[in-house]
């Protein structure tokens, strides 16, 4: 892999992490509305950031692979 694949994984690594991270808020947020710490509504609201979280990360890596299979020579 040369310097510049890598540099360009590290950037898809990065975009990602940033929904991974959402998800991973979001669903604590839902687990304390579960829980009665918070209001329903805030796991309805939570749940719908996590279903468009995990589409923006299916669709970070559809474009690395994408962008990166290009790269592979054969």
């Amino acid at each position: 892999m040369t310097s510049d694949e890598f540099s360009q994984l590290s950037v898809f690594v990065h975009d990602a992490r940033k929904p991974l991270n959402r998800i991973s808020m979001q669903a604590e947020l839902v687990k304390m509305a579960l829980n009665g710490d918070v209001p329903p509504e805030k796991a309805l609201t939570a749940l719908d950031k996590i279903i468009s979280s995990a589409k923006d990360c299916s669709h970070t890596l559809t474009e690395m692979t994408t962008e990166l299979g290009e790269n592979v020579s054969e």
